[in-house]
């Protein structure tokens, strides 16, 4: 007779993320963040959520472009009424942004951190140009002061 192993009493293998998980505590960090709730947001006319809204971080970060568009709508933030602004951030929309900028909107109409408008970031040659710029400025100014016919 063979030696027959049940396989309800044999141990599953670990699935990839659990093995990675096990040596990388970046990883076990991130995937911690991802599977944070995230409180729902109601409808301020019937009280009721969006069946896409977002129940986790990562639900958030896999919405597609038309869930963005729907929650929006759903919100009252797609088209302006009377109700768009009663909501604790509201937002400017439109269907022509990116789907990261509605992603980003989307973040920041319920509350989540980080998804603030970006700080643009000057490049070390737009810093020269500028300081350049005011200082051309103060010398014309200068020299206006010292001729007051050149005026």
């Amino acid at each position: 007779m063979e030696n027959q192993t049940n396989p309800a009493h044999k141990p599953s293998p670990p699935m990839f993320g659990d093995r990675r998980a096990l040596k990388d505590a970046a990883f076990r960090e991130k995937l911690r963040q991802m599977a944070l709730p995230l409180a729902p947001l109601v409808q301020l006319t019937t009280g009721e959520i969006h069946p896409a809204f977002p129940g986790t971080l990562l639900n958030f970060w896999l919405l597609t472009d038309a869930q963005l568009e729907e929650l929006a709508h759903f919100y009252h933030q797609r088209t302006p009424c009377r109700w768009t602004f009663h909501y604790p951030c509201p937002i400017a929309w439109s269907s022509e942004i990116s789907l990261e900028e509605k992603r980003r909107r989307i973040g920041r109409f319920i509350g989540l951190r980080g998804c603030e408008t970006p700080i643009r970031i000057k490049t070390e040659d737009e810093i020269a140009e500028e300081a350049r710029q005011a200082r051309v400025t103060a010398e014309e100014q200068v020299m206006r002061g010292k001729m007051y016919w050149y005026r």
